[in-house]
Protein backbone atom coordinates (compact mmCIF):
# COMPACT_ATOMS: atom_id res chain seq x y z
CA UNK A 1 0.00 0.00 0.00
CA UNK A 2 1.83 3.29 -1.37
CA UNK A 3 1.88 6.27 1.33
CA UNK A 4 0.09 9.33 -0.01
CA UNK A 5 2.57 12.50 -0.76
CA UNK A 6 1.74 14.61 2.08
CA UNK A 7 1.09 17.43 -0.85
CA UNK A 8 -2.57 15.50 -1.34
CA UNK A 9 -3.18 16.56 2.34
CA UNK A 10 -2.15 20.27 1.51
CA UNK A 11 -3.90 20.51 -1.61
CA UNK A 12 -7.31 19.29 0.40
CA UNK A 13 -6.96 22.00 2.66
CA UNK A 14 -6.27 24.97 0.36
CA UNK A 15 -9.16 23.63 -1.85
CA UNK A 16 -11.76 23.87 1.17
CA UNK A 17 -10.26 27.33 1.80
CA UNK A 18 -10.57 28.52 -1.74
CA UNK A 19 -14.27 27.71 -0.91
CA UNK A 20 -14.50 29.53 2.25
CA UNK A 21 -12.83 32.68 0.91
CA UNK A 22 -15.01 32.94 -1.80
CA UNK A 23 -17.97 32.32 0.52
CA UNK A 24 -16.81 35.39 2.63
CA UNK A 25 -15.23 37.46 -0.30
CA UNK A 26 -18.65 38.05 -1.57
CA UNK A 27 -20.49 38.19 2.09
CA UNK A 28 -18.20 41.04 3.45
CA UNK A 29 -18.12 43.18 -0.36
CA UNK A 30 -22.08 42.87 0.36
CA UNK A 31 -21.88 43.83 3.98
CA UNK A 32 -19.54 46.73 3.18
CA UNK A 33 -21.12 48.36 0.41
CA UNK A 34 -24.91 47.91 1.83
CA UNK A 35 -23.28 48.70 5.44
CA UNK A 36 -20.83 51.57 4.84
CA UNK A 37 -18.04 50.37 6.09
CA UNK A 38 -14.90 49.63 3.85
CA UNK A 39 -13.26 48.78 6.53
CA UNK A 40 -15.54 45.52 5.45
CA UNK A 41 -14.77 46.62 1.93
CA UNK A 42 -10.81 46.08 3.00
CA UNK A 43 -11.73 42.73 4.60
CA UNK A 44 -13.13 41.59 1.27
CA UNK A 45 -10.21 42.35 -0.35
CA UNK A 46 -8.38 40.54 1.63
CA UNK A 47 -10.11 37.20 1.36
CA UNK A 48 -10.22 37.91 -2.50
CA UNK A 49 -6.24 38.31 -2.26
CA UNK A 50 -7.06 34.62 -0.08
CA UNK A 51 -8.74 33.17 -2.65
CA UNK A 52 -5.94 34.01 -5.27
CA UNK A 53 -3.06 33.12 -3.32
CA UNK A 54 -4.42 29.55 -2.20
CA UNK A 55 -4.78 28.83 -6.13
CA UNK A 56 -1.80 29.33 -6.56
CA UNK A 57 -0.45 28.03 -3.65
CA UNK A 58 -2.70 24.87 -5.01
CA UNK A 59 -0.64 24.33 -8.51
CA UNK A 60 2.81 25.13 -6.48
CA UNK A 61 1.90 22.41 -4.52
CA UNK A 62 0.86 20.43 -7.29
CA UNK A 63 3.44 20.79 -9.24
CA UNK A 64 5.82 20.14 -5.87
CA UNK A 65 4.83 16.24 -6.23
CA UNK A 66 6.07 15.99 -9.74
CA UNK A 67 8.92 13.33 -10.21
CA UNK A 68 12.06 13.90 -11.31
CA UNK A 69 13.06 14.90 -14.56
CA UNK A 70 16.03 15.12 -16.62
CA UNK A 71 16.40 18.94 -16.09
CA UNK A 72 15.02 18.85 -12.00
CA UNK A 73 16.76 15.34 -11.04
CA UNK A 74 16.21 16.34 -7.52
CA UNK A 75 12.70 16.82 -8.64
CA UNK A 76 10.16 20.05 -7.96
CA UNK A 77 9.92 20.52 -4.60
CA UNK A 78 11.30 23.94 -4.67
CA UNK A 79 8.07 24.91 -6.53
CA UNK A 80 6.16 24.49 -2.71
CA UNK A 81 8.08 27.51 -1.45
CA UNK A 82 8.12 29.36 -4.23
CA UNK A 83 4.41 29.27 -4.04
CA UNK A 84 4.87 30.76 -0.08
CA UNK A 85 7.18 33.32 -1.48
CA UNK A 86 3.90 34.23 -4.13
CA UNK A 87 1.52 34.39 -1.33
CA UNK A 88 3.91 36.70 0.52
CA UNK A 89 3.76 39.30 -2.46
CA UNK A 90 0.06 38.95 -2.28
CA UNK A 91 0.59 40.15 1.39
CA UNK A 92 2.43 43.25 0.60
CA UNK A 93 0.14 44.18 -1.84
CA UNK A 94 -2.97 43.80 0.25
CA UNK A 95 -1.43 45.84 2.70
CA UNK A 96 -0.48 48.77 0.53
CA UNK A 97 -3.67 48.69 -1.23
CA UNK A 98 -5.64 48.60 1.97
CA UNK A 99 -3.49 51.53 3.71
CA UNK A 100 -3.18 53.77 0.71
CA UNK A 101 -7.37 53.69 0.33
CA UNK A 102 -7.41 54.06 4.07
CA UNK A 103 -5.78 57.33 4.56
CA UNK A 104 -7.03 58.55 1.40
CA UNK A 105 -11.00 58.03 3.16
CA UNK A 106 -9.67 59.11 6.05
CA UNK A 107 -9.21 62.25 4.33
CA UNK A 108 -13.04 62.29 3.04
CA UNK A 109 -15.47 62.56 5.42
CA UNK A 110 -18.16 59.81 4.74
CA UNK A 111 -21.59 58.04 6.32
CA UNK A 112 -21.35 55.84 9.18
CA UNK A 113 -21.05 52.38 9.13
CA UNK A 114 -24.99 50.27 10.30
CA UNK A 115 -24.79 48.52 13.30
CA UNK A 116 -25.74 45.66 11.67
CA UNK A 117 -21.70 44.85 10.06
CA UNK A 118 -21.06 44.39 13.66
CA UNK A 119 -22.83 41.01 13.62
CA UNK A 120 -21.29 40.09 9.98
CA UNK A 121 -17.58 40.73 11.39
CA UNK A 122 -18.39 38.42 14.56
CA UNK A 123 -19.27 35.07 12.52
CA UNK A 124 -16.69 36.09 9.52
CA UNK A 125 -13.94 35.99 12.37
CA UNK A 126 -15.00 32.49 13.63
CA UNK A 127 -15.59 31.26 10.49
CA UNK A 128 -12.38 32.73 9.41
CA UNK A 129 -9.84 31.39 12.65
CA UNK A 130 -11.60 27.97 12.68
CA UNK A 131 -10.09 27.54 9.05
CA UNK A 132 -6.86 28.96 9.85
CA UNK A 133 -6.44 26.50 12.64
CA UNK A 134 -7.33 23.67 10.00
CA UNK A 135 -4.68 25.19 7.74
CA UNK A 136 -1.74 25.61 10.93
CA UNK A 137 -2.40 22.19 12.00
CA UNK A 138 -2.21 20.63 8.08
CA UNK A 139 0.82 22.71 7.56
CA UNK A 140 2.61 21.62 10.58
CA UNK A 141 1.56 17.79 9.91
CA UNK A 142 2.72 18.05 5.97
CA UNK A 143 5.77 20.22 6.87
CA UNK A 144 4.77 22.88 4.37
CA UNK A 145 5.97 26.22 4.28
CA UNK A 146 3.18 26.68 0.86
CA UNK A 147 0.41 25.75 3.47
CA UNK A 148 1.55 27.71 6.75
CA UNK A 149 2.00 30.66 4.58
CA UNK A 150 -1.25 30.50 3.24
CA UNK A 151 -2.76 30.00 6.91
CA UNK A 152 -0.79 33.22 7.70
CA UNK A 153 -2.76 35.05 4.88
CA UNK A 154 -5.88 33.82 6.15
CA UNK A 155 -4.94 34.86 9.64
CA UNK A 156 -4.39 38.93 8.22
CA UNK A 157 -8.43 38.01 7.10
CA UNK A 158 -8.70 37.66 10.58
CA UNK A 159 -7.03 40.44 12.19
CA UNK A 160 -8.87 43.06 9.63
CA UNK A 161 -12.07 41.58 10.66
CA UNK A 162 -11.30 42.48 13.93
CA UNK A 163 -9.79 45.38 13.42
CA UNK A 164 -13.08 46.46 11.57
CA UNK A 165 -15.44 45.48 14.06
CA UNK A 166 -12.94 47.75 16.58
CA UNK A 167 -13.04 50.51 14.53
CA UNK A 168 -17.03 50.48 13.70
CA UNK A 169 -17.22 49.99 17.37
CA UNK A 170 -15.53 53.22 18.12
CA UNK A 171 -17.63 55.10 15.38
CA UNK A 172 -20.60 54.22 16.96
CA UNK A 173 -20.12 54.38 20.23
CA UNK A 174 -18.35 57.78 20.08
CA UNK A 175 -20.89 59.16 17.48
CA UNK A 176 -23.32 58.81 20.75
CA UNK A 177 -21.44 60.04 23.23
CA UNK A 178 -20.33 62.95 21.41
CA UNK A 179 -21.50 63.78 17.68
CA UNK A 180 -18.42 64.71 15.08
CA UNK A 181 -18.51 63.85 11.76
CA UNK A 182 -15.05 62.54 11.92
CA UNK A 183 -16.03 59.15 13.98
CA UNK A 184 -17.00 57.60 11.02
CA UNK A 185 -13.31 57.70 10.05
CA UNK A 186 -12.43 55.46 12.94
CA UNK A 187 -13.22 52.34 10.49
CA UNK A 188 -10.77 53.80 8.11
CA UNK A 189 -8.41 53.77 10.80
CA UNK A 190 -9.01 50.10 12.13
CA UNK A 191 -7.96 49.42 8.15
CA UNK A 192 -4.90 51.08 8.13
CA UNK A 193 -3.83 49.49 11.45
CA UNK A 194 -4.71 46.14 10.55
CA UNK A 195 -2.37 46.83 6.78
CA UNK A 196 0.53 47.31 8.93
CA UNK A 197 -0.22 43.83 10.73
CA UNK A 198 -0.64 42.20 7.26
CA UNK A 199 2.59 43.63 5.99
CA UNK A 200 4.22 42.22 9.22
CA UNK A 201 2.85 39.07 8.25
CA UNK A 202 4.19 39.34 4.50
CA UNK A 203 7.81 39.53 6.10
CA UNK A 204 7.65 36.19 7.80
CA UNK A 205 5.89 34.30 5.40
CA UNK A 206 8.93 35.48 2.58
CA UNK A 207 11.48 35.03 5.34
CA UNK A 208 10.53 31.48 5.61
CA UNK A 209 10.46 30.74 1.83
CA UNK A 210 13.71 32.04 0.65
CA UNK A 211 15.28 30.74 3.72
CA UNK A 212 14.68 27.46 1.96
CA UNK A 213 15.03 28.57 -1.59
CA UNK A 214 18.69 29.36 -0.39
CA UNK A 215 19.05 25.91 1.28
CA UNK A 216 19.51 27.81 4.72
CA UNK A 217 19.94 24.94 7.53
CA UNK A 218 17.04 23.73 8.87
CA UNK A 219 16.44 23.34 12.50
CA UNK A 220 19.25 22.53 14.86
CA UNK A 221 17.27 20.30 16.58
CA UNK A 222 16.92 17.86 12.91
CA UNK A 223 20.87 17.74 12.60
CA UNK A 224 21.52 16.52 15.84
CA UNK A 225 19.15 14.06 15.88
CA UNK A 226 20.36 12.77 12.81
CA UNK A 227 23.50 12.80 14.63
CA UNK A 228 22.45 11.13 17.44
CA UNK A 229 20.72 8.40 15.21
CA UNK A 230 24.50 7.99 12.94
CA UNK A 231 26.77 7.12 16.29
CA UNK A 232 24.20 4.35 17.33
CA UNK A 233 25.29 2.21 14.41
CA UNK A 234 27.98 -0.04 15.03
CA UNK A 235 31.30 1.09 13.36
CA UNK A 236 30.80 4.48 13.60
CA UNK A 237 33.75 5.91 16.00
CA UNK A 238 32.53 9.70 16.00
CA UNK A 239 31.07 12.01 13.26
CA UNK A 240 32.67 15.24 11.09
CA UNK A 241 30.33 17.53 8.96
CA UNK A 242 26.34 17.17 8.89
CA UNK A 243 24.84 19.40 6.06
CA UNK A 244 21.04 19.41 5.80
CA UNK A 245 18.60 21.13 3.34
CA UNK A 246 15.12 21.08 2.46
CA UNK A 247 13.23 21.55 -0.67
CA UNK A 248 9.44 21.02 -0.32
CA UNK A 249 8.68 18.23 1.98
CA UNK A 250 11.81 16.24 1.60
CA UNK A 251 15.17 16.85 3.32
CA UNK A 252 18.36 16.41 1.78
CA UNK A 253 21.21 14.61 4.84
CA UNK A 254 24.65 14.94 3.52
CA UNK A 255 27.07 13.36 6.43
CA UNK A 256 30.55 12.72 7.66
CA UNK A 257 30.94 9.54 9.18
CA UNK A 258 34.28 8.41 10.69
CA UNK A 259 35.04 4.59 10.81
CA UNK A 260 38.19 2.43 11.61
CA UNK A 261 40.42 3.70 8.82
CA UNK A 262 42.23 -0.37 8.25
CA UNK A 263 38.40 -1.51 7.31
CA UNK A 264 38.07 -2.64 3.89
CA UNK A 265 36.47 -0.38 1.24
CA UNK A 266 33.48 -3.02 1.61
CA UNK A 267 32.93 -2.79 5.04
CA UNK A 268 32.81 0.63 5.16
CA UNK A 269 30.55 0.75 2.32
CA UNK A 270 28.16 -1.08 4.53
CA UNK A 271 28.60 0.83 7.68
CA UNK A 272 27.29 3.84 5.29
CA UNK A 273 24.15 2.38 4.45
CA UNK A 274 23.28 1.31 7.95
CA UNK A 275 23.71 4.88 8.69
CA UNK A 276 21.27 5.65 5.58
CA UNK A 277 18.91 2.86 6.57
CA UNK A 278 18.91 3.67 10.91
CA UNK A 279 18.22 7.34 9.69
CA UNK A 280 15.10 6.85 7.93
CA UNK A 281 14.66 4.17 10.53
CA UNK A 282 14.53 6.32 13.26
CA UNK A 283 13.19 9.66 12.33
CA UNK A 284 10.23 9.25 11.09
CA UNK A 285 8.19 12.04 11.28
CA UNK A 286 10.58 13.31 8.30
CA UNK A 287 10.86 12.41 4.63
CA UNK A 288 14.09 11.95 3.47
CA UNK A 289 14.78 11.68 -0.32
CA UNK A 290 18.40 11.68 0.01
CA UNK A 291 21.40 10.18 2.88
CA UNK A 292 24.38 10.97 1.37
CA UNK A 293 27.62 9.23 3.71
CA UNK A 294 30.65 9.87 3.25
CA UNK A 295 33.19 7.80 5.06
CA UNK A 296 36.68 8.98 6.15
CA UNK A 297 38.70 7.69 8.88
CA UNK A 298 38.82 8.42 12.02
CA UNK A 299 41.49 10.44 13.59
CA UNK A 300 44.25 8.80 15.48
CA UNK A 301 43.98 8.81 18.76
CA UNK A 302 46.34 10.77 21.48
Amino acid sequence: MSVPHPAEQGMRSTLIGIGVNIFLAIGKMLAGIFGHSYALIADAIESGLDVLSSILVYFGLKVSTLPADENHPQGHGKAEPLAAVVVAIFLFVAAFGIAYESIERIRTPHRMPAPWTLIVLLGVVAIKEALVRFSLKVGEETGSNAVKADALHQRSDTITSISAFVGITVALVGSRLHPDPRWPSADDWAALMASLVIFHNGIGVLRGALFELTDAHPDPALEAEVRRVALTVEGVENLHKCFIRKMGFDYYVEIDVRVDGELSVFHGHEIAHEVQDAVRAQITDKRFARVLVHIEPALPKE
